[in-house]
């Protein structure tokens, strides 16, 4: 108890304060977004939340520093996870990505749990390539590093944490000082390549490695007709909902499309156009103040670290979590391709608030170690 009673001043109190705010709106929403389900989601997120917190102090009493220790074992640890899955998970809607928990616990998404082990070891890879990252070559062993987990996560298939995934590694390669040409390059570059590779598929039948399923959420992003039962059904209704809140939103329990059941997912994927019919474009804006508060007192950390390592931890951590915001929330906007990524902090999901818990968990683990601390 000393331990926290000296730590716990030394905190950055309005990056956990806007975390907080978040949570307590994620909770007001979720009990609309989930009132004509027979199981309680709601007290199921409390709980969670309140095991989240148990681990963020755990997390918060350990130097982050001895992680670089043991990287090769949590790189293994974090294979042998994702094959895990490949092997005992089970399959919900086309993607092998959760594992059952025994006496009716649920499940877990052990591909949430991998983003936090990927930029821990990630971190402490670059570290050591300090200086050797200016040419394609020098960037090969860390795509190599990266690719391996990413390769099992695609297997699943599970793209939209494949993608947090790119995200993350171009926002710790950046910080640790590789080529920026070379990085604007490849993953600009990469993407014109891929949407002419689509071209191509539906134009000539080239082969692409996507379910047909996952095409259509990337099409439904330029032809919302493409998908009228799916996709892109999903999407209109989340327009519809998002348009229908309004400046002041038409109150809480007060959504026509949530209430009717009409989006789909709508405490998980489409949470926030359930916010937004309810709050409003107010509401909404709250919301995503909170997030810049989030990200801004993130990149601070990352500013403010003792050293390179605990820099490389911080910005993987903003990395997922402003991917995770720009994706869920462009998506329910119709400006993004729907992949299923959950809102942080807002989302109903125990694996999902665990790892963002987990992530703000070692972005305090920087801060309060950036000095001293004397006991």
């Amino acid at each position: 108890m000393d331990f926290y009673k000296k730590i716990l001043p030394k905190l950055d109190h309005t990056l956990l304060g806007a975390v907080a705010l978040i949570l307590v709106m994620s909770l007001f929403v979720l009990n609309s977004a989930t009132a004509h389900l027979s199981s309680s989601n709601l007290i199921k997120q409390i709980m969670w939340i309140f095991v989240s917190i148990g681990v963020f102090l755990i997390i918060l009493r350990i130097d982050y520093t001895i992680f670089t220790k043991y990287t090769r074992y949590l790189y293994l640890f974090n294979l042998l996870l994702l094959i895990s899955v490949l092997i005992f998970g089970s399959e919900i809607k086309g993607a092998k990505s959760w594992i059952q928990l025994p006496g009716g616990l649920g499940s877990i998404q052990p591909a949430e749990f991998s983003k936090i082990f990927l930029i821990l070891t990630f971190a402490h890879f670059l570290v050591k390539k300090q200086g050797e990252l200016n040419t394609f070559k020098d960037l090969i062993p860390a795509f190599v590093f990266v690719a391996i987990p990413l390769l099992l996560i695609l297997k699943q298939p599970d793209l939209g944490t494949g993608l947090v995934f790119i995200a993350v590694m171009v926002g710790m390669l950046f910080v640790a000082g590789a080529n920026p040409v070379i990085l604007v390059t490849l993953f600009g570059g990469g993407t014109i390549g891929a949407l002419f590779y689509i071209y191509g598929h539906l134009k000539f039948g080239w082969w692409l490695p996507l379910k047909t399923y996952q095409l259509n959420r990337i099409l439904v992003v330029f032809d919302s007709s493409i998908d009228p039962r799916g996709a892109g059904w999903n999407m209109w209704q989340s327009k519809i909902a998002i348009g229908n809140g309004g400046f002041f939103g038409k109150g809480l329990g007060g959504g026509t499309q949530s209430m009717g059941q009409f989006l789909p997912e709508q405490w998980t994927d489409f949470i926030f156009s359930v916010l937004a019919e309810e709050l409003g474009f107010i509401g909404a804006g709250l919301l995503l103040l909170l997030y810049l508060i989030l990200i801004y007192r993130g990149l601070r950390i990352s500013l403010l670290s003792k050293d390179l390592y605990g820099s490389l931890i911080a910005v993987g951590i903003v990395s997922m979590y402003l991917f995770h915001i720009i994706e869920n929330v462009g998506m329910a906007m119709g400006i993004m391709p729907i992949t299923g990524i959950p809102l942080p902090f807002v989302s109903y999901g125990g694996s999902s608030m665990l790892t963002n818990m987990s992530g703000l968990a070692l972005l305090c683990n920087i801060y309060v170690r950036r000095q001293k601390i004397l006991f």
